[in-house]
Formats: structure tokens, sequence, C-alpha cells
């Protein structure tokens, strides 16, 4: 199996899809001949066109309003946000109208767009080019919501939510999109929306995370491992729908949960597990419920050293875990 980056894997899967499928198409700021910002597209304008690769005015709310109407339509769009900090301007379109088509129509109108949007920090991209924002769309019923931490997830993930009649917002972790490299398969391959993924078995600690730091947590788990520490790492993958059964079924057997991610603290995405553990898991665990996460403060610092501190590490992953299994 080929090894590719996160970012390669991402324009692998939107190339097969367009391919695949001719009412597959892809709207967004600098989605065409610059190929995007990050580069995800490069190539896609040149392959199938202006009419499939549609480069939009900077105007987030008529980029998601655009995939709306289009999805309405039987076509299949791919929307592409170009930093997660502006997408707050199409917040009404994706929460009230997106999220709630197929509700509000006994399910006669399907909504089958995809919303893409690198997220994170860790680039020095200071207030607005760095924010964690799923936890606001996880907690909106109608949507799916998937942050992938691997190539392979990032491929099948975005296939499958090509696929789907509903809703999907895949945030990338921005930081990982060419630091993070993995093998594909060679061939056709979906990767299901909502099961969570054992991404490392294990006895003593049960450590949950996604996006960036899964890959972190992969990584810390090897340091500990070394010390007699053994972790089992649930990359959630999937935070909407959750996956209750992986969860409850880690902390089943380990007795002992931390969870990571990079957001704010205060009802971030981490406490939604935390209830899920004290609610049904409470006479399993042999230590409280430990989160680990980023600062509540407005934003990711621009400075480097203030952003470090923010931001969760391999190293203080390593500890908490450490702390966490001494218990």
């Amino acid at each position: 199996m080929p090894e590719v980056t996160m970012i390669e894997a991402i324009r692998q899967a939107m190339d097969e899809e367009l391919a695949r499928d001719p009412r597959v198409f892809i709207v967004g700021e600098d989605v065409g001949p610059r190929g995007g910002v990050f580069r995800a597209t490069q190539g896609l304008f040149e392959k199938y066109g202006e009419q499939r690769i549609v480069d939009s005015p900077l105007a987030e709310l008529s980029i998601v309003a655009v995939g709306i109407g289009s999805a309405l339509a039987d076509l299949r769009p791919i929307c592409e946000i170009q930093f997660a900090d502006y997408i707050f301007p199409a917040f009404n379109q994706i929460v009230n109208e997106a999220a709630k088509l197929y509700y509000r129509s006994n399910g006669a109108w399907c909504v089958p767009m995809v919303i893409r949007a690198p997220y994170g920090g860790g680039i020095g991209g200071g207030l607005y080019h760095s924010q964690s924002v799923e936890a606001f769309f996880a907690h909106v019923p109608g949507l799916k919501v998937v942050i992938p931490s691997t190539p392979h997830d990032a491929k099948g993930l975005l296939k499958s939510a090509v696929r789907d009649l509903n809703p999907v917002i895949m945030f990338e972790p921005k930081k990982g999109y060419r630091a993070i490299k993995g093998e594909i398969p060679d061939g056709e391959y979906t990767v299901p929306i909502g099961p969570a993924r054992i991404a490392r078995a294990g006895r003593d600690v049960s450590v949950f995370a996604y996006g960036m730091m899964a890959h972190y947590a992969a990584q810390a788990a090897e340091l500990v491992a070394q010390e007699g520490i053994d972790v089992e790492l649930v990359d959630l993958r999937t935070l909407l729908p959750v996956d209750h059964a992986s969860i409850l079924a880690s902390v089943k057997k380990t007795g002992k949960a931390l969870i990571v991610h990079e957001d704010t603290r205060t009802l971030g995405y981490a406490a939604e597990v935390a209830a899920i553990l004290a609610d049904e898991a409470f006479e399993h665990l042999d230590a409280p419920v430990r989160r680990l996460t980023g600062l509540d403060v407005p934003g990711v610092p621009f400075s480097h050293p203030m952003q470090d501190l923010f931001m969760p590490s391999v190293e203080k992953i390593a500890d908490a875990i450490r702390e966490l299994a001494g218990y």
C-alpha cells in the first residue's frame, strides 16, 4: 500500500468521487486554478473544468447556500471553507437549514452535501486561522461531524461523506496535512461514518482523542509503553453520531479515561465523553475521568511559545497518562 500525506489522501478522495459521479462538484474560495490555500484541490480544475471546480466569492454564507440549493436539486456539492474560523457567517445556513431540512420535510428532502474545513492550531496562524470549532456543530442533530487523524481515514471518511444523503462536516487538522503520513489501499474503499477506531489496544488507561491529538496521543502511548504503561487509544474520528459503545467498552476494560482535544476546555467535546462515562460506566471507573485540552482563552496565540503553552502536546499527553496510571 502506498504511503501518502493527509492532504494527498483528501485530494485523491475528491478526484475519485468527481470521476465516479458527475453530480459531484467542488465550490469554495481559491479552489480553482490555485488549487486551494492548502492545495487540496490542486490539479482538479484542469481535469474537470470550471463547471465542477467552482471558485466562489469570499462569502462563506453563499458557499454553503449554493451547496444546500444544489443538494436539493440532486447534485453532490463539496463546500470548502478555507479556514474553520470563517465558518460562522454560514452558521445559520448549516444549523437552521441544512441540518433541519430532512426532519422538517418528514424525510422528503435530503441534503447530500459535504462541508470541508481545516481547523486547529500549531501553524502560528493566530486568532483567525487556528480555531477548533467542532463542539458548536457536534451539538446539532441532523449533522454528521467527522475528524480524521490518518490519511486512510481522511480519504475513506470523505468518500463516505460525499455518498451520504444528508449533510456531513469534515474538519481536517491542518497541522497534520503534510506532517501525518500513512498507507492507503490502492483500490476503492470507504470508512463508515459513526464507529470509532481502536488505534491501539491496551489494558491500563483509555485515551480518547481525534484529529491531530489522536496522532499525538499515539506517540505519547509509545513513550509511556517503555515505562510499562499499556494505553488503549480510541480515535473517535466521528464526533456526531457519538460511538457510545466503543467509549464504554474501552473504559470497562481499563477503568481509567483521559480525553484529549485542542479546543478550549469549558463545554468542549471532552465534556460529552466524560458525561457518557459518568452516566453509563461509573461502576467501572477506578479513577476520575480526566480531560487534557486547550486553555480557556479567546484564541490560539500567534507567538509560538504561547501557542505551545495553549496546546496539548505529546509530552503533556504522556504526563497526563502517567498521572492517571498511577492514581
